[in-house]
């Protein structure tokens, strides 16, 4: 018992989006008991993000999704960049990059299968739990619980959950109840964002595109099943309501698709922040995903970042309610997030600055410098390569000595590579592992690391002891 209410559950999850939906999976493969608490009662089918890259699809890999997913989405193999009067200034080739997560940097989805097929993954844990139509109305923090005041169909109710997540997005309910400000800046520039499906032959572009003439920026997807995504900027003095009027989107469209022949399901403006929540921990309650941080759009990163707040935060709860792990664990979720995201938010604000500029001098000059720079070879590889994007490095947190080492391997991503055994992360499964290379750990375990390992890998999964041998590596799963 806690103060007046039952301990319900291990985790809260507030908000059945993407990353919600995620870290109910990450919680239910753990096997931690979790009720997910979502406001809307029937799913609202609309298509906001677009979007995901190689890290996320590692991610959907790790809660054993990727492939179901993957067969509803569509890889980018090229992306065109246009300036002034339509010419073509730049072109990044994805099918060429390998940041070594062992998946192509681009994809683009639609949101309700996505979010569809996550919450099927959901139903596969008896521990989890789903709760359409339940918000939340209020929080009390107790020393070992959170109890929610909840407001659903049959009237109100509590929930009491050892910690609780807060995943509700970028008007989050929990965000508030917490009273934990945003610091950063909303953004005064609407753009109207098009969805809708386009019939075989209506496409007037071969390649995802974006748009960088200063008479009107915009963005051009190609997604799955004929879907196709539009995003253009509304220029000042223009009325944001009059360009969702059929007729206006129409002339928004025809440069990049046949509108007689693009059946358009969503037309709706918006505007973007660059905001970061002063805290992203208060006691036993997380903030994640967009209730945490936003950005612009212009690098593709909003979900992503919210993925890999998951990916950093539920082994790390697994790890302690199991009590494989100190509850101090828990403050390296910030610590290793918040740099990165911040760089993250940083680098889309000045790509949008830069190619989505609606100065035509400025344009201009952008056009023709880069032009001339992409002769020098290894700027073109600098730019073909992504090698602007932040790498996902962790500069401090849970790393030997507590701060990784310059130009060390600490708090970097361990490469995956694929071969016909199969994903290296399958082969080495979830939890803490130990790589030799051309060397069988277990010959030189003098200080009792394998083990050390296994009894903190079962907070994630039962570990078994496996040993594959490559041409020059063994690998060991930790086992007890």
């Amino acid at each position: 018992m806690t103060g007046a209410h039952a301990l319900e559950c291990d985790v809260a999850v507030v908000g059945c989006g993407p990353v919600g939906a995620v870290a109910a999976n990450f919680l239910g493969m753990a096997g931690l008991s979790c009720v997910v608490l979502e406001r809307e009662a029937v799913e609202h089918g609309q298509p906001r993000a677009f979007s995901c890259d190689d890290e996320a699809l590692r991610i959907y890999q790790q809660i054993g999704l990727v492939d179901r997913l993957l067969a509803d989405m569509v890889t980018a193999d090229q992306v065109d960049y246009t300036g002034v009067a339509g010419r073509q200034f730049a072109q990044i080739r994805f099918a060429r990059v390998d940041f070594g997560s062992g998946y192509s940097p681009l994809h683009f989805f639609h949101q309700p299968t996505l979010e569809a097929t996550l919450r099927a993954g959901m139903g596969r844990f008896p521990t989890v739990s789903l709760r359409l139509g339940c918000a939340v109305t209020g929080l009390r923090a107790e020393a070992e619980a959170v109890t929610l005041s909840l407001r659903g169909a049959s009237g109100p109710a509590t929930l009491t959950a050892r910690y609780v997540l807060g995943c509700d997005g970028a008007r989050s309910t929990i965000r508030r109840l917490l009273g934990v400000s945003m610091h950063g800046a909303r953004c005064d520039e609407p753009w109207l964002a098009i969805s809708g499906v386009a019939e075989p032959g209506a496409l007037r572009v071969a390649n995802t595109r974006f748009v960088c003439d200063p008479a009107r920026p915009a963005f051009v997807s190609l997604g799955p099943a004929g879907r196709v995504r539009i995003e253009s900027r509304i220029l000042r003095g223009e009325d944001p309501a009059a360009l969702e009027r059929p007729e206006a989107v129409r002339s928004f469209v025809a440069p990049f698709v046949d509108p007689d022949r693009y059946r358009i399901t969503r037309a709706v403006t918006y505007r973007f922040g660059k905001r970061v929540a002063e805290r992203w921990q208060v006691g036993r309650v997380f903030l994640l995903g967009d209730a945490a941080h936003q950005m612009p759009p212009f690098m593709g990163q909003g979900l992503c970042s919210g993925l890999r707040d998951v990916a950093n935060l539920t082994w790390k709860l697994a790890a302690v309610l199991t009590g494989a792990a100190d509850p101090k664990l828990l403050t390296t979720y910030e610590v290793e997030r918040r740099a990165h995201t911040q760089a993250m938010i940083d680098l889309s604000a000045r790509m949008g600055q830069v190619f989505l500029t609606v100065a035509p001098r400025l344009a201009a000059a952008r056009d023709a410098v880069l032009r001339a720079l992409q002769r020098v070879a290894r700027i073109r590889r600098f730019i073909g390569d992504l090698e602007f994007k932040p790498p996902p490095l962790h500069r401090a947190g849970f790393i030997a000595g507590g701060r990784r080492p310059r130009n060390g391997a600490q708090g970097t991503y361990f490469p995956q590579i694929g071969g016909e055994a199969g994903r290296s992360d399958e082969l080495l499964g979830p939890g803490f592992a130990v790589v030799g290379l051309e060397v069988d750990p277990r010959s030189v375990d003098r200080d009792g690391l394998l083990k050390t390992c296994a009894r903190a890998s079962s907070a994630c999964a039962q570990p078994q002891a496996r040993a594959s041998r490559g041409s020059s590596t063994w690998s060991t799963r930790a086992a007890g």
